[in-house]
């Protein structure tokens, strides 16, 4: 089964601590930092819409983007609760975007670019950014470290609710960058426990090889931070957060 088919309906349950709001405030402290008021703001891989809908409670337009159908009903059907100012949610995958205008700045949180499993669907997803980005605009990302990958190698995990049970394990494959994530997901249904398997994979991408996509993707301003801090990442940082500008001609 592909990924998020079956968990995207128990997603915002199993992944209730994830601290959306500090990923804005941390979003918003380096659109601070670069001197850039944006209006329009692109969430890129947005899944269920958690950080969509944040976003436009605070103000910007916004336009979430996802490859999966399943995640974006969840997002429109999250959205419903705003009385006005929604996302406007589309179908896309990251390394084929195409927005019919600009946006002044774009988000890909939770690690979404580890999963462009090959490095050319990367560059050509950085391109993509750029060309969606009016001129000054901003691009922030985060990753899972190839140092936080390679640990959750031979790792077992659980999640569970009250009706869903989620274990999931993890395999590292050195040769070619790749961290498997095998997930049998049980959700308790009418005539009982309904099992079903979906596999996630995320790419270990070097961040030095991301600073020089983004430099050939035409991007300046290439900045490295901690996870969540105003500062340089440290060799055992476990994610990595990127921001990068498209510069004014």
């Amino acid at each position: 089964m592909s990924a998020y088919e079956t968990l995207a309906a128990c997603y915002d349950e199993l992944t209730y601590d994830i601290p959306y709001e500090k990923d804005l405030t941390f979003f918003e402290r380096l659109c601070a930092r670069a001197h850039l008021q944006p209006r329009t703001v692109l969430d890129l891989a947005c899944g269920t819409g958690s950080l969509s809908v944040l976003l436009a409670q605070r103000g910007y337009r916004v336009i979430g983007a996802d490859l999966s159908e399943d995640m974006l009903a969840e997002a429109e059907q999250k959205a419903q609760a705003l009385s006005d100012n929604r996302p406007f949610f589309i179908c896309q995958s990251m390394q084929r975007l195409r927005l019919a205008e600009p946006v002044d700045a774009v988000i890909c949180a939770l690690d979404s670019l580890n999963y462009l499993q090959k490095p050319a669907d990367c560059r050509k997803t950085f391109q993509r950014v750029f060309q969606a980005l009016t001129p000054g605009g901003i691009f922030v990302f985060d990753i899972n470290t190839p140092y936080k990958l390679r640990g959750l190698d031979g790792q077992v995990f659980l999640d569970e609710t009250d009706d869903t049970y989620c274990v999931w394990r993890t395999e590292f494959d050195e040769k070619k960058h790749l961290c498997y994530y095998g997930m049998d997901i049980f959700r308790l249904q009418e005539t009982g426990w309904q099992r079903s398997f979906e596999e996630h994979i995320e790419y270990a991408y070097e961040p030095e090889e991301l600073e020089a996509w983004l430099r050939e993707a035409g991007f300046t301003d290439i900045r490295q931070y901690g996870d969540l801090v105003l500062r340089r990442p440290k060799p055992t940082e476990q994610r990595i957060f990127f921001s990068a500008r498209k510069e004014t001609p």
